[in-house]
């Protein structure tokens, strides 16, 4: 999941994750391997990681999934105090939103704050009222006061919980929300003028973020915590704090010499600025590319939602005239509009450009990301090799649960697994597509894959993506989805639309309540593709955290808020957003994020919801969600057909589940080579050597994929997850994790699915340690609370058909 895509300073980071001794004694014990069965694969793009999300790329722009956490104030004047403590935001009496500037401005900040709305205390962010023209002096009149806060903190330090951790969390806690609300409206509401504003404070932001992280002061009170004799008596959560605060300040430098740590911050200032202007590049590659087409027989196969979304852009462009029926039509890179290109059209040729702009994208002119690749790759060994460590892979495994060589036996040991069942789905393609007649059926290309797998899938399972779209509206998914989270969690999810301001007026907001009908989360739901201004891809973020140290007067949190973004087709005339089973998939991946941060119930801030978990255990419950997609209950309740209500076939549903496994070993194969190339890139790539960054890329691909990249391919220049996002030398998380969510799964498969008081246990229990302990504990110690023993990959290739049971 990401939007502002910079590089995540080390304090922020320490937000996110630590590992602890006890996770590095993880295994995972594979079980031998019999004639397996092929895997579902959802063939629209060769680059496509077919999980869910984009998370694991399976988005435009390979956009990162999960954000670093941020948080926010809440004004007391729209505080009500509810049950147990916890309080909720209302309307003010003037009828606005609850979120808007309470008015109060900051000691040391200059009057024209009261007019800023980045400068006001808020709990929703004003986002309908920031403006680029608000980011220059609202940025930086913020800092001038945390500048004045920490000079006081450094002064009055003591190594106790009230005069260390608390007024540190107050200072990172409002620079993460007014940076995170400005860094979201550029992902989601993207112009030139905000682009510019942020480019010129954000080294002045990283500036304050490393003098916060390498404050001597904060560090040498942490370490007397740490030394102290009441440090058995502190609670997990608080020793975990500590820990990681330790670790991670030695990992920003604290401890280099005056000129090398001035050399780290100039790196991690460049650093900064690389990785935005990486993303802005290919944010405007992929909307740059415009292919128009007049003539409806090349784009013949295109299914009306595909040739009303074409015709939607070209009015959107110019056409005014432009018909689904009739056209013009416009194809782009954007998801939507590629994938159903790849998978559908008849036209070979345009399938074949489509793909070849895909793969280049900024990789020419003034949008060519090359240089800066070689420049962060470069910067990041030099970063490591100041800190002590052989390779940035190392740096960055220091807070996560596997080692380097952990990672990368878990994923050749699933490359052996996939191997084989590879290569058959690449026989069984060929044979089809000849016996369709098809004249490329002994020279099957790159976006050739896409379109023949979908045809044998529609004709070995009788199964059309586009045709069950009519099942799958956003309404009834999202009703499906939030009956699935009340039966399993026992919460329920209200629309609140009015109570927060919004970016878009597509932009939904919803609120979460107990049995009790209390409020206890928020959630913003921004679903649809807008490729003038949005990025690319799916994530969830935080806009405000749980914590004890935030909380308003008389109450005892703060009540956390999230956004989850998608990127589907929006409504088409008339209709809803009907979405491909692919798109409920990525929903209900988002959703599991979401609750993760929503449903804690740690009160210490800093290791609340996503907070301190570890990178590589933080896929967990979104692709735990994903499983559900394929429970029979589940999918009869979201699939209700737009206009008459008709359920989806029993029949159909058969043949979801049985397609579950189609080309699994393909789909296995994509995801691997993205984590072995991040790995390789990150451990031996020498920049500047022998080989370029695309040699290594060809040489990992030789041993993962069975169709060599092209030679102009340059899928890493858009490659945005490790080179403008927190998945650098971290990509094998997904599958790491995806052992965990599979292995969690199976407990309720043990404990029967069609057992509904069971089911609700289960859920139960999958709440009171998974969503509900955040990072106050190691992942694994939550992982065996809840699941009674260390994780199996069993249960993972078991899902994907790689492993035949008795």
């Amino acid at each position: 999941m990401l939007l502002q895509f910079l590089v995540i300073p080390i304090l922020l980071l320490s937000l996110m994750a630590t590992r602890l001794p006890i996770s590095r004694s993880i295994t995972f014990h594979f079980q031998p391997i019999c004639f397996p069965k092929p895997r579902t694969q959802f063939p629209f793009y060769p680059y496509a990681s077919l999980k869910s999300h984009p998370c694991p790329l399976w988005s435009s722009s390979f956009s990162l999934c999960l954000l670093r956490p941020r948080s926010n104030a809440v004004p007391k004047s729209t505080i009500v105090k509810r049950r147990h403590g916890s309080c909720t935001p209302v309307r003010s009496s003037s009828g606005s939103a609850s979120s808007t500037v309470s008015g109060s401005t900051h000691a040391g900040m200059d009057s024209d704050s009261e007019s800023n709305p980045l400068l006001g205390e808020f709990y929703f962010p004003p986002f309908d009222s920031i403006l680029a023209k608000h980011v220059r002096p609202g940025i930086r009149a913020l800092l001038k006061q945390l500048e004045l806060e920490l000079e006081e903190l450094e002064r009055t330090v003591e190594p106790t919980w009230p005069k260390l951790v608390e007024p540190l969390e107050r200072i990172v806690d409002r620079m993460a929300v007014v940076w995170g609300a400005v860094s979201h409206l550029k992902a989601v509401k993207d112009n030139a003028e905000l682009r510019a504003a942020i480019e010129e404070v954000q080294p002045d932001k990283v500036a304050f973020e490393l003098k916060l992280g390498q404050s001597k002061p904060i560090y040498h009170a942490f370490k007397a915590v740490r030394e102290s004799h009441e440090w058995d008596t502190l609670s997990d959560a608080r020793k975990r704090i500590v820990e990681s605060h330790l670790k991670d300040a030695v990992l920003s430098g604290i401890a280099l010499e005056d000129d090398k740590r001035e050399e780290f911050n100039k790196i991690e200032q460049e650093l900064a600025k690389l990785s935005q202007k990486f993303g802005e590049n290919v944010l405007d590659a992929t909307k740059k590319f415009e292919k128009l087409i007049t003539d409806k027989k090349d784009i013949e196969g295109l299914p009306a939602s595909a040739l009303g979304l074409a015709a939607q852009t070209a009015v959107s462009k110019g056409h005014e005239n432009a018909t689904a029926e009739s056209g013009p039509w416009i194809i782009t890179l954007d998801a939507p509009s590629f994938m159903a290109v790849m998978q559908h059209a008849k036209n070979r040729t345009l399938r074949e450009e489509v793909y070849r702009a895909y793969i280049t994208r900024a990789s020419s002119e003034d949008m060519d990301n090359t240089s800066i690749i070689d420049q962060i790759l470069k910067l990041r060994l030099e970063k490591a090799k100041l800190l002590g460590y052989n390779n940035y892979a190392e740096v960055s495994m220091e807070t996560k649960m596997a080692t380097v060589e952990k990672a990368g036996e878990l994923l050749e040991k699933l490359r052996s697994a996939s191997w084989d069942p590879a290569v058959r789905d690449n026989e069984d393609l060929k044979i089809f597509s000849r016996n369709q007649g098809a004249p490329e059926a002994d020279n099957l290309n790159h976006w050739d894959i896409s379109f023949w797998s979908e045809r044998l899938r529609e004709s070995k399972y009788e199964i059309n993506e586009e045709g069950l779209r009519p099942y799958f509206s956003l309404p009834k998914v999202m009703d499906g989805l939030f009956s699935l989270a009340k039966h399993l969690f026992g919460i329920d999810i209200e629309q609140a639309d009015g109570i927060a301001p919004v970016w878009n007026s597509d932009v939904r907001f919803y609120s979460i309540k107990d049995s009790f009908g209390t409020p206890i989360a928020f959630f913003y739901f921004d679903p649809y593709s807008r490729p003038s201004e949005k990025r690319g891809g799916a994530w969830m973020d935080e806009v405000v955290g749980r914590s004890c140290v935030m909380s308003p007067d008389g109450c005892s949190a703060r009540l956390p808020v999230a956004h989850m973004v998608c990127n589907q087709m929006p409504p088409v005339g008339d209709k809803p957003s009907l979405m491909t089973f692919r798109e409920v998939e990525t929903v209900f991946h988002e959703f599991g994020h979401a609750l993760q941060h929503m449903l804690t119930k740690q009160d210490e801030g800093l290791v609340a919801g996503i907070r301190k978990v570890e990178w590589d255990a933080v896929e967990l419950p979104s692709q735990f969600m994903e499983n559900w997609c394929y429970h029979r209950d589940t999918l009869m309740s979201i699939g209700k057909h737009y206009e008459t209500g008709e359920a989806i076939p029993e029949d159909i549903y058969k043949k979801l589940l049985a397609a579950r496994t189609f080309r699994a070993g393909s789909t296995s194969l994509r995801q691997l080579k993205f984590a072995t190339l991040d790995l390789e890139l990150h451990t031996k790539y020498v920049p500047g050597g022998s080989e370029s960054i695309y040699d290594v890329d060809r040489r990992v691909s030789q041993r993962t994929q069975l169709l060599p990249p092209l030679p102009e391919d340059r899928f890493l220049c858009s490659f945005s997850h490790i080179f403008a996002g927190g998945y650098a030398a971290g990509y094998y998380s997904y599958k790491w994790a995806e052992v965990l969510s599979a292995d969690a799964f199976s407990a309720f498969e043990d404990a029967g699915l069609d057992n509904d008081e069971a089911v609700k246990q289960t859920g139960r229990r999958f709440r009171e340690t998974v969503l509900a302990l955040g990072g106050g504990k190691p992942p694994l110690e939550v992982f065996v609370e809840f699941r009674g023993r260390e994780p199996s990959p069993e249960a993972l290739l078991r899902h994907n058909g790689l492993l035949q049971l008795a």
